[in-house]
């Protein structure tokens, strides 16, 4: 008698089990929206595109080589460099100044006004280094704002073409200043 009640219910068990398991997938077919296929335990929809698209982006990642970022971090940095550059002078910006002055002292050698002295020996180099040093600070500021206008650059890159942006653009304002006298004018020779 008790093997026969004890199958009694584990027949009934099973059979509930049965029915429960059933029950289920009917009701999460219901909640499930239309079309959309249910996962291997019944329960929750699929998204089969989202799997598709997960994994068309993960060999994009793996087919893309890896110079494709090298280049907008190379320019980043040397946005950044050429920024500093332009504001601490350059040899370029110093020997086209020292050719300036060469000039200057030939064309005033043995005749012009003091004025004229000034102006052809220091005021031109003066100007030459303050308009070197404002190229490379164009370039600088040139070379960040194209980093930073491409899309897809990690946020490193982006953070140093804003810094060379920024050191291009105090670079470009301190050597448009110097060009044009507005920070220091020239001596004359009266003073």
């Amino acid at each position: 008698m008790d093997t026969q009640t004890t199958t009694e219910k584990t027949g009934a068990s099973a059979e509930s089990v049965k029915t429960a398991e059933a029950d289920a997938p009917a009701e999460a077919v219901e909640a499930a929206p239309a079309g959309e296929p249910l996962d291997g335990h019944g329960t929750e929809p699929v998204d089969e595109d989202a799997d598709d698209q997960d994994m068309d982006d993960d060999l994009a990642a793996e087919a893309a080589p890896a110079s494709a970022g090298i280049g907008g971090a190379a320019a980043a940095v040397v946005s950044t460099a050429l920024g500093a550059v332009a504001l601490t002078g350059t040899w370029t910006g110093k020997v086209v100044a020292e050719r300036e002055t060469l000039i200057g002292q030939i064309k005033t050698s043995g005749a012009g006004t003091p004025a004229q002295q000034i102006s052809e020996i220091y005021g031109d180099a003066w100007h030459t280094t303050a308009l070197v040093n404002g190229v490379f600070a164009f370039v600088a500021l040139f070379v960040a704002v194209l980093v930073l206008v491409l899309p897809g650059r990690p946020a490193w890159v982006r953070a140093v073409a804003v810094a060379g942006a920024v050191l291009g653009g105090i670079g470009l304002l301190l050597s448009a200043g110097t060009y044009f006298d507005l920070f220091l004018s020239l001596p004359s020779a009266g003073s």
